[in-house]
């Protein structure tokens, strides 16, 4: 999908809190802020997960893993998952995957052709965890820092055989049913759109508590909700602008799915624009990215070792950059890196899987036998 990439980079000043005049690539960084990874105990093996949160790491493999680990100090707190292994990223029409397919295969449990969102070929539209998990009485979450109609989150909560059909997609979530939504895209859901019509304002419409910042929806009461906090993406982390809007939202995900609940939840989490930067060959804004997601991983494990019946599994669609780790220093932070293009590759990706059920994680999987595994304690 090279045009696709060629309007990220172009969109990439206004989508990711980019700057005028800032967008040349950056190989050289040393991380200002590192923190302590957190320290968690790894649940009894045997117990069923009641409830299951599903982290992805748009564009983070394991170069990616590794650089923000020297940068951070040589701490992550992914590192606190027990169980990791490998998954092989390839889409059905190409070696090298693009969202729209990978995360097809991660939410479905089924491969499909580039671009498409959670469809076959044939045009056969995919049920995903979040409709496995509806069917099964439990509550769902979708939770992301990139604009709602990208491709992940689009994957998990609707259908469509052109990622590009951003006003469809947006309008698709009417009609998905998830409980908690929250994300940036309000261009595509009033602002901007060519039809005129206010799909925010028609979800509220259809009973959901609707919110335009995070600050608002940290008083959010009751489900559904749908906020949607941003134009496009939300602040770049980088920039500082952020703040802890990430954390945040995944907190109140995490409060309100789970409130009164004996029945459990599903809930994604992406931390999106980790890929944003790498195509833009941004190793500065990428670490920083990267560490952002990880932190918001260790509030999430906090949050499961006390629960004691959750699982959560990390992972990513698939590496961008065909970034090396070329030199680093852990004592101060700093890593110099290499991208060999402005893209995706088609190397494995890591995941890694911690608290009740984490022991299936384990080796060599494709991605739709990884999220086959995770739907295993849905159905």
């Amino acid at each position: 999908m090279k045009k696709l990439w060629i309007i990220a980079l172009a969109t990439l000043a206004v989508s990711c809190g980019n700057k005028a005049g800032e967008s040349e690539k950056v190989t050289h960084y040393i991380c200002p802020t590192p923190y302590e990874s957190v320290e968690v105990v790894q649940p009894a093996k045997g117990k069923t997960p009641k409830n299951i949160i599903f982290m992805i790491g748009d564009g983070m493999g394991l170069e990616q893993v590794s650089t923000a680990w020297t940068a951070n100090r040589g701490e992550l707190n992914m590192e606190q998952m027990p169980y990791v292994g490998l998954q092989r990223t390839y889409c059905l029409n190409w070696l090298v995957t693009d969202s729209a397919a990978a995360g097809t295969a991660l939410a479905s449990g089924n491969k499909t052709n580039k671009g498409m969102i959670a469809t076959l070929p044939d045009g056969t539209e995919l049920d995903t965890m979040m409709d496995f998990a509806k069917r099964a009485g439990k509550r769902t979450g979708v939770v992301v820092v990139c604009r709602l109609n990208d491709a992940t989150p689009a994957t998990f909560c609707c259908n469509n055989i052109d990622r590009d059909e951003a006003e469809e997609i947006t309008a698709d979530y009417l009609d998905c049913g998830v409980d908690f939504i929250a994300g940036g895209g309000m261009d595509y859901w009033r602002t901007k759109r060519t039809d005129g019509r206010d799909i925010f304002a028609e979800i509220g419409q259809k009973g959901y508590n609707t919110y335009e910042s995070v600050e608002a929806l940290m008083g959010a009461e009751e489900l559904p909700v749908a906020a949607v906090v941003a134009p496009l993406e939300l602040p770049s982390a980088l920039s500082g602008e952020r703040g802890d809007m990430f954390r945040q939202m995944t907190a109140k995900s995490l409060e309100m799915l789970s409130k009164d609940n004996d029945e459990g939840f599903v809930l994604m989490v992406e931390g999106s624009c980790i890929d944003d930067w790498l195509h833009a060959n941004r190793v500065d804004a990428a670490v920083e990215e990267i560490l952002d997601f990880d932190r918001v991983v260790g509030d999430v494990l906090q949050w499961a070792e006390k629960d004691g019946e959750t699982l959560v599994v990390v992972t990513a669609d698939h590496a961008t950059g065909a970034m090396t780790l070329l030199w680093g220093d852990i004592a101060t932070g700093t890593v110099e890196v290499n991208f060999a293009n402005e893209g995706h590759n088609g190397m494995m990706v890591p995941f890694f899987a911690y608290g009740a059920g984490a022991e299936k994680f384990d080796g060599v999987m494709e991605n739709a036998e990884l999220s086959q595994t995770i739907s295993s304690f849905i159905k």
